[in-house]
């Protein structure tokens, strides 16, 4: 078969059209950075919590979960109070003072909403 100018314009098109589908696409052997003493750093050592053995990271998980069903068996306010204070959701932890000032009420009032929802949440746990 004898390859046309046409032919292989197209066949370029069609790589570079398929190109763009994966443009987008991340995997874990690629290149994010290097170290301060100059290796390469994957996205899998970004990723990567070898801090825990796999056990206690699914451990954790685990009682995060239970934790977070608990949660929503407080009232809406200690509710809110505790999701704020330890940035569940957000994953940012706020001050009582800037709880405070979001919900119009003296920082003495978050301390002692927050008392009283960590002493539920430990009595719902201590049930389990």
């Amino acid at each position: 078969m004898r390859l046309t100018e046409t032919h292989i314009e197209n066949e370029i098109l069609m790589n570079l059209r398929s190109g763009k589908k994966h443009a987008n696409d991340l995997y874990l052997q690629d290149k994010v950075g290097v170290d301060k003493d100059g290796n390469e750093i994957t996205l899998q050592d970004k990723v990567a919590d070898d801090s825990l053995p796999i056990e206690e990271q699914v451990e954790q998980k685990l009682q995060m979960k239970i934790l977070l069903e608990q949660i929503d068996k407080l009232d809406t306010r200690e509710r809110e109070v505790i999701k704020m204070r330890y940035g569940i959701k957000t994953g940012k932890e706020i001050t009582q003072r800037e709880v405070s000032k979001i919900l119009g009420i003296s920082r003495s009032y978050v301390s002692r909403i927050e008392k009283k929802a960590i002493e539920k949440l430990s009595k719902y746990l201590k049930q389990l």
